[in-house]
Order: structure tokens, then C-alpha cells, then sequence
């Protein structure tokens, strides 16, 4: 390529595959330093990193991440959509606490009295910095960060109604309705496209990185501790990376799932709520040959290389700078996705093990378990209450979620937290609700297509069977079956309509 951006498959594999560790000018030792912040997001990314065991993803840079820090091998997003899934971990409440189900809905409006992660950094003498998508776009929280903030354009408020019943009549309006909004972005949804030369440096994801870069620059030179988020947009689609990421991935070699489909399809024994009818994201409201799949999916895979060129870009800068050792660096994904699995090539609606797990890294360098994994399950809520401890800040109040500290200097410690994720079809409640333990994953649905499933993931990873009418299991599904409806009382769309007194 033409431009200083140039990169080559020999590259990424070679030179740029290692961050590398650079000469550190003196620095004050971190023990006199507030604790910095590199706070690194991507949109629409599962768990498709070399370092979570997949055999295809050539992501070098999150993998030397991973060495380095501790990698939770069970974190799950608390609704796979990212508005909703971003508000609950930037405010650290739970869906069914703020009632955020949408992408167009401003927490501050029906919450005003809420800090934002950011805001709160911000409040405690932080410089707080932002580059690329960290709130849904629209509703950024403008007066959280002291640089870097986007004008808010959406006020409109979290609806707080009380559930309802959605009848037969309602339901099949809804799919049609989501069914023509899903049209309207249909040509946007099956774009894919490898660039070259000077583009490499329009892209959207190449500026975020070169801006995160400036800020951490200006930061080595101010001494002021900050809070750098720095938000990727891809593997969101469309599907746009360099072509030197695509060339990585022969299309011949990518993989399909056993229990891929051309279009969305309930597995036998499985409660019809556990798949939209309707499609979104990639394949709307058309079927995927095999071919198309494997093409979609590698150009899927080069956007993941993309985003893992990107991360390593900024962690070197912050190494030339000297800024390593005085930062927790924290890579996390907003929510999961589904490639062909069952047909469905989208997060949204899905309870799913791909749809609902996320990659999460978290390095600290003081803790004592870097360089391990964590097998325990963890939510990105816990993310906020995590970083206020690791700085030392005084616990926010009113904040759901935990600390994952003990599990950053024990990976292995004693830990027995499920997590959940919850879904909202209508916008009248929560249809759809997952139980993930470290044995297994349960859901339950409500409304149209009511049903559960209960999977074991260590013996049957695809989800491919349904367990929860097996006798053996009675107990299994006794005790999940109260986790998740204790979770969503009072919140689950209604079965039935209310009855007049």
C-alpha cells in the first residue's frame, strides 16, 4: 500500500502480531500513581479469537492480551443488542433494573440521577477521553467525558410501563413491522468489502485508533490520569476491512457450523421463542447458500483481524509512551453473535450461548493472576464496580454487579454467581431469559413461543439438544427454572391479558 497504514499478511502474522515491549523513559513507580485506564470495546464480537479456542482467527495482538492479563473464558452480556447491553454495563444496572430494551433510548432522561462509568471517573479528577462508538450512537453521554464527546441527538426517555399481553394478532404485526424495517437496511446488510491503499486510512475503525494514539501522546505529556475508551465498530456490519485481512482467511478453509441452516430454524425440541422468525443483520430476509456463508463469515473474520490490528496499535503507543505500567487495560465486547448457527447470522434475540458469551480481558499489571484464565461466569455488569475498585475510587452507590478484583489475583477462587441475559421481543416485557453456571445454560421464554431448554455445554457446545423434559434432570431444571423467573418477576411480557374487576 501506498499510504504509512500499509500492511501486509507477512505483517500482521509477523511484526505486527507482537506488541512490542519498548525501552520505558522513568516514570513515577505506579504505587505514586493513580491507576490509568485503556478501556477497549468492540461491536458485535464473539468469542472468535485464537485465544478462546478458535482454530481459525488470527488475532495475535488479543492474544498476547490474554497472556498477559486474565482472560475470562465465561463473561456474558446481560441483552444481546447494544444499545440496551451498553447501557446496563456504562451504568451499571441491569436491564430489568432500568428498564432499557432499545437502541434509541436515553437513560438520562428517565434517570437523571444516574452516574455513567465515565461521568463517575470523570467526578474523581479523571480525564476522561473518547474515540468511536462507547454509548449506542445518538445517545452519548456528552457531559461524561471531557474530550471526545458526541452531541446527544436522541432524548427520548427508557419506557417504564408495566408488562402487558401481546395477542396472536399483535405478535404476527410485530414480525411484520421488524420485518420491514429489516428490508429498509437489507443492501447495508450483505455489503462486504476489502480496501486498499490510501482507504485503509479513511476507514472508521483506523481513525479511532490513531485518535486513541494522540490521546495517550498528550496524556505522557499532561501526567493527568485518564479514562481512555476507545470504541471499535467492527465486526459490525457492513463488513469492511482491509483486503490484507481478508487474504488471511482462504474462503475454502472457513468452517460452517453442524447445525447451520439457510434461513432461521427452531431445532427440534426447542421452544419456538428461542429464534426470531424475522432476520437482521446479515441475510435479511433472504437464505445463505453455503458459499455465501463461508464468504460472509470471512469477511466477518477479517473485520475481527481489523479490530485486533487496531487494539495493537494503541497498546504500543501506550508502551512508547512509558504508560504501561500505570494503566489497567480492559478489552470487552458488547454482546455475542451467531453466524449460521441455527440459521441466524445476527446477536439480536439471541439467548443462545454465541449470541449471549463475550470475550473479556482484563489486565492489571499488578494483579496477581496475570497470565491465567478464569473459568468462572462473570457479566459485563460487573465491569464497572471492577475498574472503581481497581482505582481505588469510593464505591459507587447503588450500582448492581461485583468487583471481579478476587478473581483477577485468584482466577480460580471461589465464585458462584450465574449470569443472565434477557430479551424483550414486543416492547411490553421480557420474553426470553437465560441462566448461564459454570454446568450449565437454561432459558425460558415467555408470550408467543413459550418453552424452556436446558443444554449441557460441556458435552453437547452446539446446543443441539434439548434436556429439559428428560427425568434425569428434573432437579437441574427445578432449580434454574426459579433463577430465571425470580429474575424477571414482574417484568415478563404477560400470558395472558389482565382481567377486568
Amino acid at each position: 500500500m501506498k499510504s504509512n497504514l500499509k500492511i501486509t499478511a507477512s505483517a500482521v502474522l509477523g511484526s505486527l502480531s507482537i506488541v512490542p515491549t519498548l525501552a520505558q523513559p522513568a516514570t513515577v513507580k505506579p504505587e505514586q500513581q493513580r491507576m490509568n485506564v485503556l478501556f477497549l470495546i468492540s461491536d458485535d464480537m464473539r468469542t472468535e479469537l485464537n485465544a478462546y479456542g478458535s482454530v481459525i482467527a488470527r488475532t495475535p495482538n488479543l492474544d498476547r492480551l490474554a497472556r498477559q492479563g486474565v482472560r475470562f473464558e465465561h463473561a456474558y452480556c446481560q441483552y444481546p443488542l447494544s444499545g440496551p447491553t451498553r447501557t446496563s454495563l456504562l451504568t451499571g444496572r441491569r436491564p430489568t433494573t432500568s428498564h432499557s430494551y432499545g437502541n434509541g433510548e436515553w437513560f438520562g432522561a428517565t434517570y437523571p440521577d444516574w452516574v455513567s462509568l465515565p461521568k463517575y471517573f470523570k467526578q474523581n479528577g479523571y480525564a476522561t477521553l473518547r474515540t468511536g462508538k462507547v454509548f449506542h450512537g445518538g445517545v452519548d453521554d456528552f457531559e461524561a467525558w471531557t474530550e471526545g464527546g458526541d452531541k446527544r441527538l436522541r432524548e427520548r426517555p427508557v419506557n417504564t410501563d408495566p408488562p402487558s399481553y401481546v395477542s396472536e394478532e399483535e405478535h404476527r404485526a410485530h414480525i411484520e413491522r421488524m420485518t420491514r424495517l429489516d428490508l429498509g437496511q437489507a443492501p447495508h446488510s450483505d455489503r462486504w468489502e476489502a480496501v486498499e491503499g490510501d482507504a485503509v486510512k479513511e476507514l472508521g475503525d483506523t481513525k479511532v485508533a490513531d485518535r486513541a494514539i494522540e490521546y495517550i501522546r498528550r496524556s505522557r505529556e499532561s501526567g493527568e490520569p485518564f479514562f481512555l475508551a476507545c470504541g471499535f465498530s467492527k465486526p459490525h456490519s457492513p463488513l469492511v476491512a482491509p483486503k490484507e485481512f481478508f487474504d488471511l482467511y482462504p474462503v475454502e478453509t472457513i468452517p460452517l457450523p453442524p447445525d447451520f441452516a439457510s434461513l432461521p430454524s427452531v431445532p427440534v425440541g426447542f421452544p419456538a421463542g428461542a429464534i426470531r422468525t424475522n432476520t437482521a443483520d446479515l441475510f435479511i430476509s433472504r437464505s445463505a447458500s453455503p458459499e455465501e456463508a463461508r464468504a460472509m463469515k470471512r469477511a466477518y473474520l477479517a473485520c475481527v483481524s481489523y479490530v485486533d490490528w487496531n487494539v495493537g496499535r494503541v497498546i504500543a503507543e501506550l508502551e512508547r509512551q512509558g504508560l504501561r505500567e500505570n494503566t489497567i487495560i480492559v478489552f470487552w465486547a458488547d454482546h455475542g453473535y451467531q453466524l449460521g448457527e441455527k440459521g441466524k447470522w445476527s446477536k439480536a434475540g439471541s439467548l443462545w450461548e454465541q449470541g449471549a458469551r463475550v470475550p473479556l480481558i482484563i489486565l492489571d499489571p499488578r494483579a496477581k493472576g496475570n497470565g491465567r484464565t478464569s473459568p468462572r461466569i462473570v457479566e459485563l455488569l460487573d465491569i464497572y464496580p471492577t475498574l472503581t475498585d481497581l482505582c481505588g475510587l469510593p464505591k459507587p452507590k447503588e450500582i448492581e454487579g461485583v468487583s471481579l478484583s478476587p478473581l483477577l489475583n485468584n482466577p480460580y477462587a471461589e465464585w458462584n454467581r450465574p449470569a443472565y441475559t434477557v430479551w424483550n421481543e414486543h416492547g411490553k416485557g421480557i420474553t426470553g431469559v437465560a441462566v448461564r453456571t459454570e454446568r450449565w445454560r437454561y432459558a425460558e421464554f415467555f408470550g408467543t413461543g413459550a418453552g424452556a431448554f436446558l443444554t449441557d455445554p460441556v458435552n453437547d457446545p452446539n446446543e443441539l439438544r434439548n434436556l429439559v423434559h428428560d427425568p434425569k434432570y428434573r432437579d437441574v431444571v427445578a432449580e434454574l427454572h426459579k433463577l430465571a423467573t425470580n429474575y424477571v418477576a414482574g417484568e415478563a411480557e404477560l400470558s395472558e391479558p389482565l382481567k377486568k374487576k
